[in-house]
């Protein structure tokens, strides 16, 4: 190979060590439990010379509740269906308790489920609220304080809720509340004008969380305020909004905004019809709020106003992301998931592997047959790289006589190399085009293992019983490092390990002495640094290295190379 090749070797290595660098020099800190304070909501980005409306909420310390304290406290509905489960605040009308029926906070099936959304006085406050606003203040509009009468006890997807409330000034309000069998809910506002005058009403929607760093959090995975806004993805960290009052304004036809983590997803979903005002704000010490206003609506004495709105609040499945962007007509509502800059390898690998599973009952032999698959792919082209590497080797012994021979005259080496290798018809280049391929298709599976839910807590065999994770069953090399477990190696790296050091000796050696104590450490640096990564991808790496190693044997037996 030539040094361009070697160096694209070199260019791997460090960019995996970049990744591992990043992941335990600044690792996820656990939530910390601080007193709860009710955070007024910044002001909605309105037309000039219009006012707006504030939460009206004391910002004063209380004691941290539960969930289940908090939310014993006021009037609810409860929100059912296959999916999941919790309850609206008729308070306000809040989107506030909500859990995710189908995913566990651990590997054991009995844990808690996953809750997404939690009341303010609770240590981690996550909620969404929906309404409208008037630049005329003299106008009595529901709030956060307002108590709507129901017109039913629960929210299914057979049983919509009707919310009600008279303002005593001649407007009646009306919400209708719907939700499907999964995590998608419909908000139908309508205004009765009994009021004698035309007023301008103007759709607004929130969502507001309190925010730490978990310990699910991960650098490859965006983790803040994402939406599609004018057809363009905006991707906010909370780090971007550093100070209290920071904010990124955006004007948009349709779309959607919200928060997204690793695996879980909320956002309100504009019709494509509107235009409305969308502002990602820091609203408070590890406060942030996503909201929106829609344009005016007039409603002349007799008439009804509406507007509508959908609110998904659930899990980033992505086959049911792509069924709500074609029925629902949502923008680029895919792009929830954080497929990274390899989109077009990354969302077909998984639903690659997503049929494989469902083939076969299993990821990890999924991740194996994937592999496999792969492999076969590329033989041709591997065919020709391993034969050209094999003839390489067969010619080392006469490369190493013209090195002694004209180790003074470089140029005059360089010409008997180059005249062997035509003799043997040898392309010295041909190795760089696998190593080419295996990079997006690398990142590409990295980075469906680290975004696709369906593998978080997806088991194997043996004590892999979660292929999202590390290995767990690992081995101390060093317990007295600044950072606890940063050598503990995994059983599934050190086979991955001894696989590439296997396939690394059937490769023509670097003739440069230093370039060959590199590669001759690579096995050792892969081992240790894919032992923090997500085991389905070591466990795809060293299946894809043994076939390598069989095919490339098989060459080198057919070519008669030791």
């Amino acid at each position: 190979m030539k040094d361009e090749t070697r160096g694209l070797y070199l260019a791997i290595i460090l960019s995996m060590v970049v990744i591992f660098i990043t992941n335990w020099m600044f690792p996820a800190a656990e939530p910390q439990v601080q007193a709860d304070v009710d955070i007024p909501q910044t002001a909605l980005n309105m037309p000039e010379n219009e006012t707006t409306k504030s939460e009206n909420e004391v910002k004063e310390e209380k004691t941290l509740l539960s969930t289940a304290q908090a939310v014993a406290q006021d009037r609810r509905i409860n929100i059912v269906n296959q999916d999941i489960r919790g309850s609206l605040r008729l308070k306000g009308a809040r989107f506030d308790e909500l859990y995710l029926r189908k995913y566990r906070t651990e590997i054991d099936p009995q844990s808690p489920a996953v809750e997404l959304l939690s009341p303010s006085q609770t240590a981690n406050p996550y909620y969404a609220e929906f309404g409208w606003l008037s630049s005329d203040k003299s106008i009595k509009l529901p709030d956060n304080n307002t108590v709507w009468t129901a017109k039913s006890r629960e929210l299914t997807p057979q049983t919509p809720l009707v919310l009600e409330w008279n303002n005593g000034q001649g407007l009646r309000f009306i919400r209708k509340i719907s939700v499907d069998e999964n995590y998608m809910f419909t908000i139908d506002q309508n205004v009765e004008n009994n009021s004698g005058k035309t007023v301008a009403l103007f759709p607004y929607g929130l969502i507001n969380r309190h925010y730490e760093k978990s310990a699910e959090n991960s650098s490859v995975v965006h983790e803040g305020m994402i939406g599609v806004l004018d057809s363009s993805l905006e991707e906010i960290k909370y780090t971007k909004l550093k100070k209290v009052g920071e904010k990124e304004s955006f004007e948009t036809n349709g779309g959607w905004a919200g928060f997204g983590d690793r695996y879980w997803f909320t956002s309100f979903i504009l019709n494509n019809t509107d235009n409305g005002k969308v502002k990602f704000s820091h609203t408070g010490e590890n406060t942030y709020q996503v909201d929106y206003v829609g344009q005016a609506v007039e409603i002349v004495p007799g008439s009804v106003g509406s507007n509508s709105i959908k609110f998904y609040a659930g899990a980033k499945e992505i086959k049911l992301l792509d069924y709500y962007t074609d029925k629902l007509n949502i923008q680029k509502f895919d792009l929830a998931v954080d497929f990274g800059w390899y989109y077009f390898l990354t969302k077909p690998f998984f639903y690659i592997l997503d049929f494989l599973y469902h083939f076969i009952g299993n990821m990890g032999w999924a991740i194996l047959l994937f592999a496999a698959l792969l492999r076969l792919v590329m033989f041709p082209i591997a065919n020709k790289s391993y034969e050209s590497m094999s003839k390489m080797k067969k010619v080392q012994p006469k490369l190493k006589e013209l090195q002694e021979k004209y180790k003074d005259d470089k140029v005059k080496l360089q010409q008997e190399i180059m005249e062997t290798y035509r003799k043997e018809k040898i392309n010295p280049a041909a190795g760089c085009l696998p190593v080419l391929i295996q990079i997006p298709i690398f990142f590409s599976l990295y980075k469906v293992l680290n975004i696709a839910i369906e593998i978080r807590h997806a088991p194997f065999v043996g004590w892999i019983q979660d292929l999202s994770a590390p290995d767990p069953l690992t081995i101390s090399v060093l317990t007295s490092l600044p950072i606890p477990g940063l050598l503990d190696i995994g059983v599934w790296p050190i086979l991955m390990g001894i696989s590439m050091y296997i396939q690394q000796k059937l490769n023509p050696a670097p003739a440069n002495k230093d370039q060959a104590r590199i590669f001759a450490l690579m096995p050792l640096i892969f081992t240790f640094m894919l032992g923090h990564f997500a085991s389905g991808l070591v466990i795809y790496w060293t299946l894809s290295n043994l076939l390598s190693i069989i095919q490339q044997k098989a060459i080198m037996h057919k070519l008669g190379v030791k």
